[in-house]
């Protein structure tokens, strides 16, 4: 997948002498080093069959999988057999587990590996693959290759890399002594791109001689290539996309969701916005400038710029670069930018920009969430706040649109309650609402019909099915009851001063059965989880309370219990039916895929004991 990712972005429909690729391989890996290598030797085959045929989209594996057209059947073919030649040989390697004599032999980048003790304790790795300065290095049309660059930054056990934002840093730094290009695309390993002329489309933002004076940077959204039609674990977060970031985008600009996003260089260093001094000379870029030294001197000059101890006493990742400390360093990097004065722009075209692969497990798709709802919060609780931090420096619509992620964790008190508590109450027999013949039950009547009239019609309006409109409620259940609920209570724990919460994520199963299950939008279980046992404690006590009021409404003769009951009978109905799938996988399924029996277990026991003191 990442070499597909490397080959698609080399393949824009833009001048290849302007454009550089970096990779950034946090894991130090030879095999990542060799796939690149190999990339790099396709992408002279590669690059000159997308300009002629005007490719799309243009990662290779994507391409691949959709039939050929008849007037270039026989090149198709030729180019398909290349691939599979090229991804045979890194499959091959990748089972080794390691690079034979033979391909080591092959360039002296795979030296650099000969004193790496482990992946957390090496050297920085840093080989230029292609060096689009030499007019020598051109594909098998005779036309010039994009720089290509690989990156592996310096590890060391006594330095904290810093994550994500350390490697951007990093590679933010080292490009801009090769390239230097004005305009930083960056783009996760698994977002291949789905249009090539995506960077003519931001461009036409940052050249805007109108508008553009003060636009930081271009924010594609985040689309994925694997979603089943109904999106079981609502991973497309269409109603976000669609609606929420289109109107935050006429506040002040988008969050910068961390991939698929187009930067102006000095913005993301740290430049603040100053009228009538912003406008860049595009006709002079810097990147045009030819650099005299040869590619082994300037590999070595720019290894100390990828070194643990560079950013000692400097501002990179407090000012400059992608900052510090908080999980979502995107979206605290994004906010820090716009409160420099910056505006960003949220560009969702027809055809897909950039896509990527979804989350295909659900303790995936939750722990994903999780990350990302306690990183908003973190941002909220710290001296970033945007109702403090960014009062005066960003407008007050644009403050209230981060609030509406950084508020998401504090929604999983007010779910858990109307989850739980009106369950345990009609068990106890004790009416939480008006009777179903009291004229006050309309105004809940209304609220709920109303509520989910609106996020049905929403959904449908954004493309969505009905059925993934029901996968979608489901999964904001799940989302506050567990994601939600650890990501609040890390954050509390951390400024408590208390060791963070983890929570250990066993192996998969089998990639193939995973991925079956996912196709017929099966919900995968599999693995023991703390959110599972919640998931599954709440699933029972709802059922367990369900049984227990359709009991008391057929013992009573006067029908005096389903008036008072009614209401929590069906609300306690509507989270039984959200709960079928976590039912089948506690009792019913056989596969890899079903609730394990440890939390099947734990799960009864909890929830009979919550019945149990609710009763009696």
């Amino acid at each position: 997948m990442v070499m597909n990712t490397v080959l698609s972005v080399m393949a824009y429909n833009y001048p290849t002498q302007k454009l550089s690729v970096y990779l950034s391989d946090d894991g130090g890996s030879d095999l990542t080093f060799y796939a690149m290598l190999e990339a790099s030797k396709f992408a002279k085959i590669w690059l000159p069959f997308c300009r002629k045929f005007k490719v799309e989209p243009r990662s290779p594996q994507a391409y691949f999988h959709t039939p050929p057209l008849d007037h270039h059947h026989h090149q198709w073919q030729s180019i398909k057999k290349s691939y599979e030649e090229m991804k045979h040989r890194i499959e091959t390697a990748t089972e080794l587990g390691q690079i034979s004599e033979e391909i080591r032999r092959e360039h002296k980048g795979f030296h650099e590996w000969d004193s790496v003790s482990s992946r957390r304790d090496h050297q920085t790795i840093l080989q230029i693959l292609i060096d689009g300065r030499d007019c020598e290095v051109v594909d098998i049309e005779g036309q010039p290759l994009p720089t290509l660059v690989y990156l592996a930054r310096e590890k060391r056990p006594q330095f904290h890399h810093n994550f994500k934002a350390g490697a951007m840093n990093a590679l933010i730094r080292v490009s801009s002594r090769i390239s230097n290009g004005k305009i930083i695309l960056n783009v996760d390993c698994d977002m291949y791109s789905n249009n090539s002329d995506a960077v003519r489309d931001a461009l036409c933002f940052f050249m805007d001689e109108e508008q553009s004076h003060n636009v930081a940077y271009v924010q594609y959204p985040q689309s994925f290539c694997n979603p089943t039609k109904n999106d079981i674990y609502s991973n497309n977060l269409s109603v976000i996309q669609e609606v929420e970031l289109a109107g935050i985008d006429s506040s002040g600009g988008p969050l910068y969701i961390g991939t698929g996003c187009f930067h102006r260089r000095d913005t993301l260093c740290g430049k603040k916005y100053s009228q009538g001094c912003n406008k860049p000379d595009w006709k002079s870029c810097a990147n045009d400038t030819k650099i005299e030294e040869s590619r082994e001197v300037l590999e070595d000059t720019c290894k100390i710029l990828a070194s643990c101890t560079y950013e000692e006493n400097t501002l990179w990742g407090k000012e400059t670069g992608l900052m510090y400390g908080c999980l979502v360093e995107d979206v605290f990097t994004g906010f820090r930018i716009q409160c420099r004065g910056w505006r960003s722009i949220n560009f969702n075209p027809e055809r897909k920009a950039f896509v990527g692969l979804a989350p295909t497990t659900l303790l995936e798709s939750l722990v994903q969430h999780k990350r990302w709802s306690e990183g908003h919060l973190q941002i909220f609780l710290s001296k970033y706040c945007p109702y403090i931090y960014g009062c005066k420096k960003i407008p007050l619509k644009q403050q209230l649109g981060y609030s509406l992620y950084s508020f998401w964790t504090v929604n999983c008190f007010a779910t858990l309650y109307y989850i739980s508590v009106p369950s345990l109450c009609l068990l106890r027999g004790i009416a939480l609402f008006p009777k179903i013949s009291s004229i006050w039950i309309v105004p809940f009547a209304y609220a709920f019909f109303a509520n989910r009239a609106y996020s049905l019609g929403e959904f449908l309006w954004v493309g969505g099915t009905i059925k993934g409109w029901w996968h979608d409620q489901r999964m904001w259940v799940f989302k506050r009851t567990t994601s939600y609920l650890f990501g609040f209570t890390d954050n509390i724990l951390r400024l408590l001063g208390f060791s963070k919460s983890a929570f250990v994520i066993t192996a998969k199963v089998a990639e193939e059965d995973v991925s079956r299950r996912f196709e017929q939008e099966v919900m995968e279980f599999g693995v023991s989880s703390p959110m599972f046992t919640i998931l599954a404690t709440l699933a029972l006590l709802n059922l367990f309370s369900f049984i227990g009021g359709l009991k008391r409404v057929v013992l009573d003769m006067q029908n005096e219990v389903l008036d008072l009951f009614a209401t929590q009978i069906i609300l306690c109905g509507l989270v039984v039916l959200i709960n079928l799938p976590v039912y089948q996988g506690l009792f019913f399924r056989k596969d890899l895929g079903k609730m394990p029996s440890s939390v099947t277990y734990r799960s009864i026991v909890f929830a009979l004991l919550a019945c149990t003191i609710a009763a009696y």
